[in-house]
């Protein structure tokens, strides 16, 4: 029965979410980017192969993103000292501040959203969808 309406909603919301990462981001900064940069600045460790799960994507796209962002300075590939067949993944400190800069973005922007309803609703809000996204993993 809402169903058709939380459709129209969630694609309206996260198309304008979309939208304005995108722009802001831009010229140095994807919205793709920002994701693995903050699973980075989150995790001591990362193998490309962690991005594969991580993203819900193939080899080849990870592989593809990680060169762009390589390219731009964003992070840099390091073999294992242990075992050459490990490649480990670092920001550099371009990538560190433009992890910082998108995320601040993020975070504004959600706020901006989140304002225009009381705190009460937003914790209501931000309660049932996790029940969403609860049962969404569990099944």
């Amino acid at each position: 029965m809402y169903a058709v309406e939380f459709a129209k909603l969630w694609h309206k919301l996260s198309k304008e979410m979309k939208h304005h990462m995108e722009s802001s981001l831009s010229p140095s900064l994807t919205e793709s980017q920002l994701v693995v940069l903050e699973f980075i600045m989150n995790n001591d460790r990362v193998k490309p192969s962690d991005l594969i799960e991580f993203l819900s994507t193939t080899p080849a796209a990870v592989t593809t993103l990680i060169d762009r962002m390589e390219k731009n300075e964003l992070i840099v590939r390091e073999r294992d000292s242990q075992d050459r067949r490990i490649v480990w993944i670092h920001l550099t400190d371009k990538g560190l501040a433009e992890g910082k800069r998108g995320l601040e973005i993020r975070q504004q922007y959600l706020q901006d959203s989140l304002s225009r309803i009381s705190a009460h609703n937003q914790q209501v809000l931000i309660y049932l969808l996790g029940k969403i996204a609860h049962e969404k993993l569990s099944s």
